[in-house]
């Protein structure tokens, strides 16, 4: 049984108790005490990794990796709640070594950490709905952020994640960034299937949410009326892929953050061509090559103040975790684009 029905089937049951005469106020008293326990335990490690950085002379920024398991809000398949572990693991396979491609280690605490898994199906299991999760999520972000000097890498999870991790990167520093977005799909119906937290709509939250002054979003090449008047309304930068041989020298020497409080990354799996990367829920041929993506974030300028990388799906990676390698390179990079 997948994650999300064994949540549905335990938000189902409490609901039911619920009926049955269990007070709400017992009920929320419960998912406050999971709730603390379980940012009790990111905000313990993260104390203890930036204790750790200053301890060996400090950094202005580190990268921090924090999972957020979520897979429930996506419109198709659900695996990309799977993802974390299996992105950790092939950070540290043994098949390459721990240099990321800019010459840094990432076995160096300055370089990257890690504060593990928020636990998204155990708080869900308690009847928290989406509104308070992703509220537990935007929390869980500001937490790491709190700890001089980590900067946070999300590994999702679905794509809906990126809501409530943008909304507190700009809350906690104070204003809005600028937003470039690697994907296939531009994640910005008003609504998608009637859920105002799709994964289809997440950059419509932000965007709404006044938490981003620019989002370039590159790599489309799935987009539909309602994504380009979407786009016009916010001012969305649109690259679709149709034109990339165009626009490739513009995407290549990017220059973002100026005025505002630095860059978010969200690269979603996908963005690539299913060639190189065939464990993502949605096949979309025609997409950017893994050189592409590279090319455009090492040639990035900017203070880049927080990432995610987001829509691995496991259970469809077919060959030995091809996919998984593919989405912790770019855990690599974005570490050293982010650690200085």
């Amino acid at each position: 049984m997948g994650l999300s029905k064994i949540g549905r089937k335990g938000i189902q049951y409490l609901q039911n108790r619920n009926t049955a005469n269990v007070s709400n106020a017992l009920l929320e008293k419960g998912q406050n005490r999971v709730i603390d326990a379980s940012l009790t335990l990111i905000r313990e490690r993260a104390k203890l990794k930036g204790e750790l950085i200053r301890a060996l002379g400090g950094a202005v920024a580190s990268a921090s990796a924090l999972g957020v398991p979520l897979g429930h809000n996506s419109s198709f398949l659900q695996g990309p709640a799977f993802a974390p572990p299996r992105i950790r693991e092939a950070i540290w396979c043994g098949s390459t070594n721990s240099s990321t491609e800019e010459g840094k280690d990432m076995k160096d605490p300055r370089v990257f950490t890690d504060v593990g898994d928020l636990p998204v199906q155990e708080i869900r299991d308690c009847g928290v709905d989406d509104d308070r999760l992703m509220n537990v999520v935007s929390e869980s972000v500001k937490l790491v952020m709190e700890q001089d000097p980590l900067r946070p890498i999300v590994l999702g999870g679905d794509h809906s994640i990126s809501f409530p991790v943008v909304r507190a990167v700009s809350e906690k520093l104070g204003g809005p960034v600028d937003i470039l977005h690697l994907d296939a799909h531009p994640d910005i119906y008003h609504c998608f299937e009637g859920n105002k937290y799709s994964h289809a709509s997440s950059f419509a939250r932000i965007m709404e949410g006044g938490y981003a002054r620019r989002l370039l979003q590159v790599g489309i090449r799935s987009i539909n009326p309602e994504g380009r008047e979407q786009g016009k309304k916010f001012g969305v930068e649109q690259y679709e892929m149709r034109t990339f041989s165009r626009d490739r020298h513009f995407l290549e020497n990017l220059k973002l953050g100026e005025g505002v409080k630095g860059v978010y990354i969200s690269i979603d799996v996908d963005c690539l061509d299913p060639a190189f990367a065939p464990g993502v829920s949605h096949f979309e041929p025609g997409g950017l090559s893994f050189r592409d993506v590279l090319n455009i974030l090492h040639n990035l300028q900017g203070d880049v103040v927080a990432a995610d990388v987001v829509e691995y799906n496991p259970q469809r990676d077919p060959v030995d975790g091809i996919t998984a390698m593919v989405a912790a390179k770019f855990v690599r990079e974005l570490a050293a684009k982010i650690s200085k």
